[in-house]
């Protein structure tokens, strides 16, 4: 069976936790050599939030494409969070592929995610009530999040998330330069001033044994957001 992969990630957090881009190909391509499927297009969305609508997501709007120009049988994504955080967008995103006489497969779900059935209405609630449960773990876990950062913020701390790269918290609500992720901001615009590409400055950064703040690796979206911001 022909197959049309979908990875998705929102944040530069997801990359450090294990859900990059990479960690999800791996992941689909065991799935796919188990079961013997050929993966004919590979689609993503990187630092694009699951609550956006699929007109803003590319490599959503390709799979979805690809599915109903019949270049692919199914649509295989690591779990439902990754076509939409809101149950009534993942339901309307699974509704389109089945429509388009495609399947959908949830690596973390138990497998395919099976199209509604008129004969079988538990299938359909079943799928909607996990949804929801979903939906309202993240909204409980964002309520958590504003109360921490209203006590840190009460306490004068800073409470825009993570420093922008090439600054940090002077533990005062305000942020100052920081010497030495300054020095590689300077050097990604000497680069970049200089006709570099993206990749080309990552490669450079790597042979000058310059590492992300984090660890891991750069990333062409990471470095493209400091850029942005010079």
């Amino acid at each position: 069976m022909k197959v049309v992969a979908y990875t998705r990630v929102s944040t530069e957090r997801q990359v450090r936790e294990g859900f990059g881009l990479e960690a999800q190909r791996s992941q689909i391509k065991r799935w796919a050599k188990e079961h013997g499927y050929k993966i004919v297009h590979w689609c993503a969305d990187e630092g694009v939030s699951g609550a956006n609508g699929i007109d803003t997501r590319v490599g959503l709007y390709d799979a979805l494409a690809v599915l109903k120009a019949r270049g692919a049988e199914a649509l295989v994504i690591t779990s439902l969070d990754r076509l939409a955080r809101q149950m009534t967008q993942q339901e309307g995103v699974l509704a389109q592929v089945w429509k388009s006489g495609g399947r959908v497969f949830s690596l973390d779900d138990g497998g395919e995610v099976l199209e509604d059935d008129p004969d079988d209405p538990m299938r359909t609630a079943v799928r909607q009530m996990r949804g929801v449960f979903a939906q309202l773990e993240r909204g409980l876990i964002r309520q958590r999040m504003a109360k921490g950062k209203r006590a840190k913020e009460s306490k004068g701390g800073y409470t825009g998330g993570a420093p922008p790269f090439g600054f940090a918290s002077d533990g005062k609500g305000n942020l100052r330069p920081d010497p030495r992720s300054q020095a590689v901001v300077d050097r990604m615009r000497h680069l970049r001033e200089g006709g570099a590409s993206l990749r080309e400055i990552i490669r450079t950064l790597e042979e000058e044994g310059v590492k992300p703040p984090r660890g891991g690796e750069w990333h062409p979206a990471t470095v493209a957001r400091i850029i942005a911001r010079l």
